[in-house]
């Protein structure tokens, strides 16, 4: 067992690929982010990825249902099977669990990190209630297969859980090869109460001003320079391209998902 700490972003993505010889399998220690990191330095090698979720959300560890003991969870790490899922990909990076614009974004670019680090979830009530407050009437066209669609804010979604265990797109599975979107159609500051409402209560999917599509790739554009979050952390700038990637990636999992309780 080799352990290297990361210090900077980037970092875990460098020593991903100076792994890619050698080596049975790479555990990702930390949040989505660095899992994505992890992802991007393996890509296109065959060696599996693992989790060792540390991070605030673990977005990508609810959905494949690690259990939360630590020697179940390291019996998992070191002798589960891996099997194949799909990563997304925006621009030339892959992403794991979803791409957001709008207000999610909005909220993550002034996330303090360091406050994160000490308090974890509630670091995010500052910035949400900034972003909130400022209320951005931006709009965001997308066009896929389907046609093109406006909306106040959008997530393309990889996983069914979004922030932690909040069921956003019900219908996506990690193992098929498919973007499932979910787009905030109205804007405002009432809106963003009933979407948060409805995210808390694990109905936002069922909203009349919330449309899913079922893509394989799609563009978004705002109209005006600006950030997407990928993964839990700022990424892309705007306008995106947004796919399926073109080959599966290895992801270590229990033989049996557990059902996770929303």
């Amino acid at each position: 067992i080799v352990v290297r700490e990361t210090r900077a972003a980037g970092e875990a993505e460098r020593l991903a690929r100076a792994a890619r010889t050698g080596f049975d399998r790479v555990v990702a220690a930390g949040g989505d982010g660095t899992a994505s990191e992890v992802a991007n330095g393996l890509c296109g090698c065959g060696v599996p990825l693992a989790l060792l979720p540390l991070g605030t959300a673990n977005v990508l560890a609810n959905e494949i249902g690690l259990p939360r003991r630590p020697r179940d969870l390291a019996a998992v790490i070191a002798a589960a099977a891996p099997r194949p899922i799909w990563p997304g990909r925006v621009g030339n990076r892959l992403f794991l669990t979803m791409v957001g614009v709008g207000f999610d974004a909005e909220v993550v670019a002034t996330l303090d990190h360091a406050l994160k680090r000490r308090l974890g979830k509630l670091a995010f009530l500052p910035p949400i209630v900034a972003a909130w407050r400022r209320n951005p009437r931006r709009r965001f066209v997308l066009s896929c297969e389907s046609g093109a669609y406006e909306a106040a804010s959008a997530v393309v979604a990889r996983s069914r859980f979004y922030a932690g265990r909040f069921m956003l797109a019900p219908g996506a599975r990690l193992a098929e090869p498919a973007l499932h979107i979910m787009l905030f159609r109205r804007p405002g500051r009432l809106a963003v109460l009933r979407y948060v409402a409805a995210m808390l209560c694990g109905v936002v999917h069922r909203l009349a001003d919330v449309t899913t599509l079922v893509e394989r790739s799609l563009t978004i554009d705002g109209g005006e320079p600006g950030f997407a979050q990928v993964d839990g952390e700022i990424g892309e700038r705007l306008p995106l391209l947004i796919a399926v990637a073109d080959e599966p990636l290895l992801l270590v999992q229990p033989d049996e998902p557990r059902r996770q309780r929303v």
